[in-house]
């Protein structure tokens, strides 16, 4: 059984937040640690995931906020084939996530590659940290099927969202989506070479 890491965002998870009650629910789920919530630096956050992902073999990811971006820079790295697939709620946009939090990230530019993995991305009508229309571009990129679903705000404890058990069900969807996925081809160039 493949385990399921909690990905946070900035300021991490708290109580009350649905992550947090996702831990407490189920055996399977780890949480992604990482030493410093409050000012992400993206060469050790994505440290603490590969070590993550390392230690559970395989695993699906449950991100939030800046979460999904760190899953999302997963692309095109080693780690990225320890990942059965990934839930990402509430991507954050770097542009309006620095507006809001000034001098808090050391977080880049937002990942444009397409994910290796099956992924959904939940987001809303009236998120102040990404728009629709962002949304819908950066789903596109990342290869991942976008849902929207209302006037959800950031999908957080400020936007009403504690437990949050219909989110469970975008999770089922996503592990049905990633167990009749294909394999993917080998291209002929790098079969001869190997």
């Amino acid at each position: 059984m493949s385990r399921i890491l909690i990905v946070p965002g900035l300021f991490g998870s708290g109580e009350g937040h649905w992550q947090h009650y996702w831990l407490q629910d189920h055996s399977d789920v780890r949480l992604v640690e990482q030493s410093d919530w409050d000012f992400p630096n993206l060469g050790s956050w994505m440290d603490g995931l590969e070590v993550a992902l390392e230690e559970a073999g395989e695993a699906y990811l449950v991100a939030h906020s800046l979460g999904c971006l760190l899953a999302a820079r997963l692309a095109g790295r080693p780690a990225a084939r320890r990942v059965k697939g990934a839930l990402l709620v509430a991507p954050c946009d770097i542009p309006a996530t620095e507006r809001l939090h000034a001098g808090r990230l050391s977080f880049g530019t937002m990942p444009t590659e397409a994910l290796p993995f099956p992924s959904i991305t939940i987001g809303s009508l009236n998120d102040v940290y990404m728009s629709l229309d962002r949304l819908t571009m950066f789903g596109r990129l990342w290869n991942s099927e976008v849902r929207n679903i209302g006037l959800a705000g950031h999908i957080n404890v400020a936007s009403g969202y504690g437990r949050w058990p219909s989110g469970y069900g975008f999770l089922e969807t996503l592990k049905t989506r990633a167990r009749h996925r294909r394999p993917q081809r080998i291209s002929t160039a790098i079969a001869a070479s190997v």
